[in-house]
């Protein structure tokens, strides 16, 4: 039996981002193609596509492809015509949402059931896994024991988000964006209300919480926890940010690589999914680029923890310290390591007695510690008091050194150089083991230094710098031969490209499994959210014993009053006044000043807010 392999996914906003996530140590990359990806901004050509697979298939690492909304009747000829492009580029598999997909004649690539095909249940992922997804991506807000519910319960493979930004409603299921502005999260359009701030009033017009980012979540990061999620069944290990730059694809990889590393050297019974080693040149740390402050979202059920980010939905970077002490025009934060690892031109914040973010670029630090803002009044006009905790939010050094060359993959040769009748035999085998060799014909001319013999030939035949491998053994199984540098450099020269070459050309992509079962569909009378926007996802359902298949949100006008987001995240339990956690005086004034109905209003719009308590869950509503 073979070992178990682990995946580390990382985002690619493009091809340059998809390279840089894999020599950083991902063993796939998922990017969106052109069109009809759940990010309409991080959109790329089939070719850009196919240059990113030639690159990542030299270390066995794949490229899945994100087609992952809703698609319309119209759409369903360009979407089939853009998968069989994708295929000859070389696509691993495709990310898809819509059911459409698997009543098409495709070609035989593998489809992974999105996130937004909402799968929380043990249910849900059996129909998906029988009517033909060979992965299923799980809804970030499932805990543990859920985890294991659906591992015990079916055998396909289990994906899971570990790091990044956290929707707040279960993904597939949010319609509040297209409800505000016809912006629909489902067509890739979303418009991200729930960053927005929100005043919670009362239905007599009392506001609760004024201006506040009330669905704002912090960002996910369970860098901690990946054994307990390989314990659960997890094999893929997906890091969220395809609309992230190049610092934050890099950092992260490279310390969820780490993180991994270390657990396969622990467990002999766990594999690496793709090849080579990875070497990063610099220590990654999360808190250096995007994050709203971290979670493990429940991972551990932790209803109690807190998950929300009220106060902004910007990135508050890392924490340095809290002001020591302050005059017109610097600052001297406590602690001496704090004020030393502060540089010209970072970005510091904080936010405000009222709460608000504020921040400035540092104009100088002195060797005493003094950070100085630029302007003669700029502490005074900041705000900036006596406890103030200030966070860095822009590191300027990190920024710089992460442009530059931070990490080298390559893959591991064993040599052997070798005699034969009328010259030299150069072969190797690489870690995957395919072989080759490349023979020399020259004269054997006796060395008149034996040692010097041997060193130049070891030295000229490891200088694999340039190439995709790196020397992992070298055996020279030859008397001590003068031979010029030139030619061992040429011999080198031919068996790296010749290796390259077979690399590529006996990389095998996963196949397709049959789709043409017809797996019942668990709940026999679902509504609008079963996301049914075209005419083959509806027979897709109504072959699976859906007998009135209803439309969805973006094709028809649903009416009023209905809910247009469902959370795991609760306004109440995080303005701590839950009706589990506390009695008596919270819970008094609960009822004596929250008493009927809440609503989320701002400019956009007015929602009307619904505690199911029973579920540990929170609807909003359209009103």
């Amino acid at each position: 039996m073979g070992k178990r392999a682990l995946e580390l996914l990382a985002p690619a906003k493009n091809r340059v981002l998809g390279a840089a996530a894999i020599n950083h140590g991902a063993d796939a990359v998922y990017i969106g193609a052109q069109a009809f990806g759940a990010r309409a901004a991080a959109g790329n050509s089939v070719a850009d596509i196919e240059a990113l697979c030639a690159y990542a298939h030299k270390f066995n690492a794949k490229v899945y492809v994100a087609l992952n909304t809703l698609i319309f009747d119209h759409e369903l000829e360009k979407v089939g015509a853009l998968v069989r492009k994708l295929w000859r580029a070389g696509a691993d598999a495709l990310i898809v949402q819509d059911m459409a997909l698997l009543k098409m004649d495709l070609p035989p690539i593998p489809l992974f059931a999105s996130t937004q095909t909402d799968n929380r249940t043990p249910e849900k992922v059996t129909f998906l896994e029988k009517n033909g997804f060979q992965r299923v991506i799980l809804a970030r807000e499932l805990d543990l024991a859920a985890i294991r519910g659906i591992r015990d319960a079916t055998r396909v493979d289990l994906e899971a988000f570990v790091h990044g930004a956290l929707c707040v409603c279960y993904s597939g299921q949010c319609y509040m964006s297209a409800a505000i502005g016809g912006r629909s999260a489902n067509r890739g359009a979303c418009g991200q209300p729930c960053r927005l701030p929100w005043n919670l009033v009362t239905g007599d017009g009392n506001v609760l919480a004024r201006d506040r980012h009330l669905l704002s979540l912090k960002d996910m990061d369970r860098s901690n926890s990946l054994a307990d999620l390989i314990r659960a069944g997890i094999s893929s290990f997906k890091i969220e940010g395809r609309l992230k730059d190049l610092a934050y694809v890099k950092n992260i990889t490279a310390h969820y690589r780490r993180k991994l590393d270390a657990i396969l050297d622990e467990t002999p019974e766990y594999g690496r999914a793709s090849s080579g080693r990875t070497r990063v040149f610099f220590t990654p740390d999360p808190s250096k680029t995007f994050n709203r402050g971290v979670t493990d979202y429940f991972l551990f059920g932790g209803e109690k923890k807190a998950v929300h980010s009220f106060d902004t939905p910007k990135s508050m970077g890392e924490r340095l310290g809290r002001v020591k002490r302050t005059a017109a025009e610097w600052l001297v934060l406590e602690g001496k390591k704090a004020s030393r690892d502060i540089h010209n031109g970072d970005g510091l914040c904080f936010l405000d007695a009222a709460g608000r973010l504020k921040g400035f670029q540092v104009n100088r630090i002195d060797d005493t510690g003094r950070i100085f803002p630029p302007g003669r009044q700029a502490v005074k006009q900041l705000g900036l008091s006596h406890g103030t905790v200030i966070h860095r939010n822009f590191d300027r050094a990190f920024t710089r050194m992460m442009s530059g060359d931070t990490a080298d993959r390559r893959i591991g040769l064993d040599m052997v150089f070798s005699e034969t009748g009328n010259g030299f035999r150069l072969r190797a085998e690489d870690e995957d083991g395919n072989r080759a060799d490349v023979l020399l014909k020259a004269p054997k001319e006796p060395a008149k230094n034996e040692s010097r013999a041997f060193s130049v030939i070891e030295k000229q035949l490891k200088k694999l710098g340039n190439t995709l491998f790196y020397c992992r053994s070298l055996c020279i199984d030859t008397a001590p031969y003068f031979l010029a540098a030139k030619i061992l450099n040429g011999l080198r020269r031919q068996l790296t490209e010749k290796m390259a070459e077979l690399r590529i050309a006996t990389y095998e992509r996963l196949p397709a499994v049959p789709r043409t079962i017809c797996y019942p569909y668990p709940d026999k009378a679902p509504d609008f959210r079963l996301n049914v926007a075209n005419h083959l996802a509806a027979a897709f359902y109504a072959e699976r014993g859906i007998k009135s298949v209803p439309p969805a949100y973006e094709t028809c006008d649903q009416g009023s009053s209905v809910t247009v987001m469902t959370t795991k995240h609760c306004i109440r339990r995080s303005l701590g006044l839950c009706r589990k956690d506390h009695t008596g005086g919270p819970e008094a004034f609960w009822e004596k000043e929250w008493r009927g109905p809440l609503y989320l209003e701002n400019s956009k719009g007015r929602f009307q807010v619904i505690f199911n308590c029973r579920d540990c869950e929170m609807n909003i509503r359209s009103t």
